[in-house]
């Protein structure tokens, strides 16, 4: 009989162990993403997000709960969930690019903890400033809902709401690094993946409700859940897509023994960033946006940019799908350093076969401009999938939101990095994988 790898995965005890963890670290925070925050009358607030029509505040509450889990309009302690520290990690991670004394700092002895300690205070003060505005949107309801927020004293809610929302976020963040350094997968993108995934069921009863009320055309409903197969059909396709550059390593004596004299090659994906630069752009955008939203009556100029910034709006799409090619340039050149490649490269007494040994660098560099621009492009189609769906046939922004294309590029990228990392301890303990040849890629 063969091996079955669902039945290994529990045979291993390492891997069973590091399932268990991921499993309980993520009912945790689905739980902390249904506890509402002190001052917060819950079922009024249900009535408020109930009675909202199609527009661009129920396209932004529902933009903000696809990346919480469904824990913002339940204003609960998880509320701002991984946004805020994604934020800050872009904001220094663009800082270490354009100001080389910080990078050289960041690679001195230590200089990881550093940056590391500079994310955490810099995602508290991007958290506060987050749960300020979200005590003002708190009032904008109060105002519609009058006893939506139970506290006379304003000031004392407002302290305690920046307070639980500001220590949830952080903590969610704690548990995210549990998860990566105990548990199977990365922390951060597994809290999103199982937010979406917590998700689904309400949406696709939701949708069901919506065509036996006539509100949407059975045909629609038809012709977008095959456009959902095709796109995750294409993205599998596109995720296993691999670019191998040869490598030749000449043979060298050192002492008694002989090394090298072997051929291997550098894979390149045709996607090397994953969906990094889906999430970042959409973390970039989440903080001026819900700034706008909830401070628009405040201000006339943020009203302006509320409105710019509407995910249903031309604008917002625009800069979404700019942000989106930009990030994909970005991490690509931190996490694949060409120079670093080529250096390594030539240290090791290799080359690349037809390329002279100062050009390498020079080479990697134009194969990955040409993989990430087609990547970026086709990660940006997607990522607009759920605007053109609301827009053509007039699904729900919840429904649009978690079944089209950032949602399934979230779903199924995270799940085939998770696979990856499982397959690999399997094969560590001489099991087979999910494939009897690990996971495919296919050579372009």
């Amino acid at each position: 009989m063969a091996n079955n790898p669902v039945v290994n995965m529990f045979k291993v005890k390492e891997l069973r162990s590091k399932l268990f963890f991921t499993l309980l670290i993520l009912a945790v925070v689905r739980l902390g993403s249904v506890l509402t925050i002190p001052g917060i009358n819950a079922t009024l607030l249900l009535q408020y997000f109930d009675t909202l029509a199609s527009g661009a505040e129920s396209a932004f509450a529902s933009y903000m709960d696809f990346f919480a889990g469904g824990a913002f309009e339940r204003f609960s302690v998880f509320m701002l969930g991984v946004m805020p520290y994604i934020s800050t990690q872009i904001i220094l991670q663009l800082a270490l690019v354009i100001f080389p004394a910080l990078k050289r700092m960041a690679q001195e002895e230590g200089g990881q903890r550093r940056v590391q300690a500079w994310t955490r205070v810099g995602t508290i003060l991007v958290c506060v400033i987050q749960s300020v505005a979200i005590t003002v949107y708190a009032e904008s309801i109060n105002q519609a809902v009058p006893g939506a927020v139970m506290f006379e004293s304003k000031v004392f809610f407002n302290v305690l709401a920046i307070l639980t929302v500001t220590t949830g976020s952080m903590i969610t963040v704690w548990l995210g690094d549990q998860i990566t350094a105990r548990g199977i997968g990365n922390g951060i993108s597994m809290i999103i993946f199982a937010g979406i995934v917590a998700r689904l069921p309400n949406a696709v009863w939701e949708l069901i409700s919506s065509v036996r009320n006539d509100d949407i055309n059975v045909v629609f409903v038809i012709v977008a859940l095959v456009m959902f197969l095709v796109v995750i059909g294409l993205v599998v396709y596109e995720q296993s897509g691999e670019r191998k550059i040869p490598v030749h390593y000449a043979k060298r004596v050192v002492g008694n023994k002989m090394y090298g004299g072997q051929s291997t090659y550098i894979p390149f994906k045709i996607n090397p960033s994953g969906v990094i630069p889906i999430i970042f752009a959409s973390a970039f955008l989440t903080f001026p946006l819900q700034i706008a939203n909830s401070l628009a009556g405040r201000a006339t100029w943020l009203m302006k940019v509320s409105a710019a910034l509407n995910p249903l709006g031309i604008w917002y799409n625009v800069i979404e799908v700019l942000l989106i090619i930009f990030f994909a340039y970005f991490y690509t050149q931190v996490t694949l350093n060409p120079t670093e490649i080529a250096k390594n490269i030539r240290e090791n007494g290799g080359s690349i076969p037809g390329i002279r040994t100062d050009k390498t660098e020079e080479y990697l560099q134009r194969v990955l401009n040409r993989l990430i621009l087609p990547g970026s492009l086709y990660l940006a189609l997607i990522a607009i999938i759920p605007t053109i769906i609301q827009i053509l046939f007039k699904f729900p922004a919840s429904i649009s939101m978690l079944m089209g294309g950032t949602s399934l590029l979230i779903l199924v990228g995270v799940d085939l990095d998770t696979m990856a990392q499982v397959e690999a301890l399997l094969k560590m303990h001489h099991h087979d994988g999910f494939t009897k040849k690990g996971l495919k890629s296919r050579n372009l």
